[in-house]
């Protein structure tokens, strides 16, 4: 199913905390919610899992709307918040019991249905355990198989690796990416890493408004528009290598990286091939090309950049 918000307006009093933000999550594609403390995030998804009523606006579910059908619309919803509210005094497969009793699961349906979730999510060892007794890790692990147990064509997922150690952080972010080759998925977090490595596309929002919509690759090449390689040449004169440098097409900067190691640092345009024209150089002069390595901007420096001087996407 697909997810489409729809000129989404929510205040809290003076506060606009989103404001009139419109995108499409996709069938089968894993989303990546990225914002700063306070962006909009947490309040867009509980928007989109009927959890708060927004001011203006609508988001569709597949055919169902928040508006017009929000109970038929949470059933198809699976949602695990930042905070996952769990009984921690029920075994795990008695707690699972519960929620395909409050989802409506019939009762001939609701052992296969634990059966399932309990094997995908990886409870098999823990499942007569309290969740008192688990770990974090296993904690998240029954917050996925709670919100998986009626089989939801969508997954809202709030922060989910929070506190998490990284091996724990590795096992669910491999479990997000099996379940949404067959899900719709909206993931939020703060770890840029996570995001990048799960994600099939990121979006992300600064003072409610969206200020970037795309694949990684696709926001590299939108926040700045630089084009920058690090290269090592041998076999000529260092000023004769650093201005023939200087005249390559699209060339914009030329510095030493290191002089001793004959290493260059170019900065140029973005539409122009930098790294073809260092090769054609090399060739002509008969010089030596041992290094030549474009640098990739980080997530990290995007989501600094949109979110510090705050653009906005009309």
């Amino acid at each position: 199913m697909d997810i489409v918000v729809e000129n989404l307006v929510k205040s809290y009093g003076l506060q606009r905390a989103v404001d009139n933000i419109s995108f499409r999550v996709r069938t089968g594609e894993v989303l990546g919610f990225l914002g700063p403390n306070g962006a909009g995030k947490t309040t867009t998804m509980k928007a989109i899992t009927t959890f708060l009523v927004p001011d203006s606006g609508n988001i569709h579910v597949g055919n169902y709307s928040i508006h017009e059908d929000p109970e038929k619309l949470k059933k198809n919803i699976g949602y695990l918040p930042e905070n996952n509210p769990l009984y921690e005094d029920m075994p795990v497969i008695d707690y699972l019991k519960f929620v395909a009793n409050l989802h409506g699961i019939p009762k001939q349906e609701i052992h296969d249905s634990l059966l399932n979730v309990i094997d995908l999510c990886g409870l098999e060892a823990e499942k007569h355990k309290k969740i008192s007794e688990l770990s974090k890790g296993y904690k998240q692990r029954v917050g996925l198989a709670q919100a998986l147990i009626h089989k939801p064509e969508v997954l809202i997922l709030d922060e989910p690796t929070t506190g998490l150690d990284p091996n724990q952080i590795v096992e669910i972010r491999e479990l997000i990416k099996k379940i949404g080759k067959e899900k719709t998925v909206i993931l939020s977090s703060h770890i840029l890493a996570e995001v990048e490595a799960t994600c099939d596309r990121i979006l992300i929002i600064n003072k409610g408004k969206i200020v970037a919509d795309g694949t990684t690759q696709d926001l590299r090449n939108q926040a700045s528009g630089k084009n920058i390689l690090k290269t090592r040449i041998l076999g000529g004169n260092l000023d004769s290598i650093f201005a023939a440098l200087q005249k390559i097409d699209g060339v914009k900067v030329v510095d030493f990286i290191n002089k001793d190691q004959n290493r260059f640092y170019l900065d140029g345009e973005q539409s122009k091939n930098l790294a073809e024209g260092v090769f054609n150089v090399c060739v002509k002069n008969g010089w030596i090309l041992t290094e030549l390595i474009p640098v990739e901007t980080k997530l990290e420096d995007i989501f600094k950049e949109l979110t510090m001087e705050s653009p906005v996407k009309n």
